[in-house]
């Protein structure tokens, strides 16, 4: 056998090596979704369980305060009153920071345009992912405590305000979880809802409290 034929028997001919691209192109397009959307849902849990070591440290802080969170308290009393009617998202979340732990939990993974604070004595806006619902209670267990900062009722907000009642537009952006997020409820249980789901909850609860929420 000459050198040439040793070469033709141990290569690959063009219609082998055409394919082997065609079959890694293949198995490319089936694959990258997949691990995409593994990747969303991993992020939504550890988002979910962000959400609910904020909605322990609300509950731990108000049963050192008369069962109140630190919105329905002045700052006098080392609530944060004084700011549900500013911007200063941060503020309601620095109240409760030596219950949190660390500011790294207000960042959810799959928020690009936000960045995790050093320490708390850095804590602004642009490092949380989630808003504060200033009228959420103990008391009242299906009040909005916390939640994705992608939440929308279809107009601008106002120092950050807004107001969701069951006559009008909720939901979520497409900026988060794809059109989905996350809730913190008045009794800290968390939940991942779709925009159907959220109105629902808004429904069910705009009787008993004005959800009036904050976001950063």
């Amino acid at each position: 056998m000459t050198l040439s034929d040793k070469d033709s028997a141990s290569g690959f001919t063009l219609i082998e090596v055409i394919l082997i691209i065609a079959t890694v192109a293949v198995l490319v397009i089936v694959l990258i979704p997949a691990l995409a959307k593994q990747n969303g849902k991993q992020h939504q849990e550890v988002c979910v369980n962000q959400l609910k070591q904020v909605g322990l440290s609300f509950r731990i802080w108000a049963g050192d305060s008369s069962d109140a969170y630190p919105m329905a308290r002045s700052t006098n009393d080392g609530g944060t009153m004084e700011f549900v009617k500013t911007p200063e998202v941060f503020q309601h979340f620095l109240s409760i920071s030596n219950e949190l732990g660390s500011p790294q939990v207000l960042i959810c993974p799959t928020d690009k345009k936000r960045r995790p604070a050093k320490d708390f004595s850095k804590l602004g806006n642009i490092n949380l992912s989630y808003f504060v619902g200033v009228d959420a209670s103990e008391n009242l267990p299906q009040s909005i405590l916390s939640g994705d900062r992608n939440i929308t009722n279809g107009f601008a907000p106002t120092n950050g305000m807004l107001t969701l009642i069951k006559n009008q537009l909720v939901g979520w952006t497409k900026d988060l979880h794809k059109s989905q997020g996350n809730i913190a409820l008045g009794d800290g249980i968390v939940q991942p809802v779709s925009s159907a789901l959220l109105k629902n909850e808004i429904v069910a609860n705009s009787d008993l409290v004005t959800n009036r929420i904050i976001l950063p």
